[in-house]
């Protein structure tokens, strides 16, 4: 007997209305959003991020800063990690199994059986939900890239975000840092603020531009907010003064220029002093150098520290590698998979230096991975000591039977993160 949801069957159809997964134009969704009545003209303000790393992260932050103020939020992000209705958040709560089957139901009708994408048409129906659900704010997270994206579709958000930018996605958004810029600063609107993470120059290039043509006022890392650690807390500084707060609860330092972000917005909103420290104190964020504290994953290696991260590209890699690097020394054994359209070289050459072992996987039940014996032969040819297994569970044992209490780190896709947290439920 299925264990799928009545949201799981519709779901499953959504995906066959358009042959490629990912397609980028606006068009279906400007068509379908007419045929539900334009929710997106009806949402609580908006706050819409994009970015390569860091997006769901500081998200994260900036809705327990908003929530610790009494605020009511909408949350969308992407992808899911174990169950789609991780991605819509309704006033504080994920949308019921009821709710969302309505919503996708009501979206699969009004599409009367014309091509669009699955992120496309599940984006309709997220804002048709949040459209009808009194709120304060609403969050909402670019899947790909930022100017064709389906989120783009308001046209006066209270405030934009630019986390940092850096290559990845390159078949979808251009092979240069130029390029990809030029795509995710495509939210950035005609004279709405935009706060800007640490970003390298040609990209700042880009979205100065931008905000030039659009009349766009930045706010932006470096010019107009600072922050970094000092004296083991967190300093943050801008022209309304300085907050010195508790370190991330999300661990890594690039955390610190997230959490930054996400104050630049806090203080732009007006949010109040109770929201700056719960930002930093009550974001949770799965996936992100998650500590696995019990579950039968953690049954398999019970003396073993056992960590998950869902970060997948170069940055990713070079933030995990500074990340490793401040942790108390001790052997870090890896477990890695990851899907056939990243750099797995360019992920995995930071993390050569802070690695004991390289164990690679297949990531189970997903059409696009990179077959383990292709991960493990990046990895060699990254500088590691690999090595390949059936499973998670034959990796766990193999490493432990040579190192009871490694450190472990499983990581290199939010689908593998996906895998280990549902296994490890």
């Amino acid at each position: 007997m299925s264990d799928n949801t009545p949201s799981d069957v519709i779901l499953d159809r959504m995906m066959a209305l358009h042959p490629k997964v990912i397609d980028l134009v606006l068009d279906r969704v400007w068509r379908l959003l007419e045929a539900l009545g334009h929710p997106e003209q009806k949402l609580p303000p908006v706050v819409h991020l994009a970015g390569t790393n860091g997006k769901g992260s500081t998200q994260a932050m900036i809705r327990a800063g908003l929530e610790a103020a009494g605020h009511r939020v909408h949350a969308y992000t992407s992808p899911h990690l174990a169950r789609f209705h991780e991605r819509i958040r309704l006033a504080g709560e994920l949308i019921t199994e009821e709710h969302l089957t309505a919503v996708l139901d009501e979206c699969y009708a009004a599409n009367g059986g014309e091509t669009i994408t699955y992120f496309e048409i599940t984006t309709c129906a997220a804002l048709l939900a949040m459209a009808r659900t009194p709120a304060d704010y609403t969050l909402l997270e670019t899947g790909l890239g930022g100017r064709l994206d389906a989120t783009n579709v308001v046209e006066k958000p209270a405030l934009t975000i630019l986390t940092p930018i850096s290559m990845d996605h390159e078949q979808f958004l251009g092979d240069t840092l130029a390029k990809i810029a030029g795509e995710k600063a495509g939210i950035i609107k005609r004279g709405v603020p935009c706060v800007v993470g640490p970003q390298p120059e040609e990209v700042m290039a880009v979205i100065e531009a931008r905000a030039v043509a659009l009349g766009a006022p930045l706010l932006a890392y470096g010019q107009n907010w600072h922050v970094g650690e000092e004296h083991g807390r967190m300093v943050y500084q801008d022209e309304t003064g300085l907050l010195d707060l508790p370190l991330p609860n999300l661990p890594g330092a690039h955390q610190i220029q997230n959490a930054g972000a996400a104050l630049a917005a806090l203080r732009h909103l007006n949010a109040g002093d109770a929201a700056f420290e719960a930002a930093v104190t009550e974001a949770y964020w799965p996936a992100r150098m998650q500590r696995l504290k019990e579950g039968p994953l953690v049954e398999i290696a019970p003396k073993a520290e056992l960590w998950l991260d869902g970060g997948h590209n170069p940055a990713a890699g070079e933030a995990l590698a500074a990340h490793l690097a401040r942790l108390p020394r001790r052997p870090t054994h890896l477990i890695c998979g990851m899907l056939n359209t990243k750099d797995a070289g360019g992920f995995l050459r930071p993390l050569a230096d802070h690695a004991t072992s390289l164990t690679a996987v297949s990531i189970p039940g997903e059409a696009n991975t990179l077959p383990a014996t292709e991960t493990a032969r990046m990895a060699q040819k990254s500088g590691h000591r690999e090595s390949e297994a059936e499973s998670l569970a034959d990796a766990l044992r193999s490493i432990t039977a040579e190192a009871p209490e490694a450190r472990i780190l499983i990581c290199g896709s939010l689908y593998l993160a996906g895998h280990v947290l549902r296994r490890n439920a």
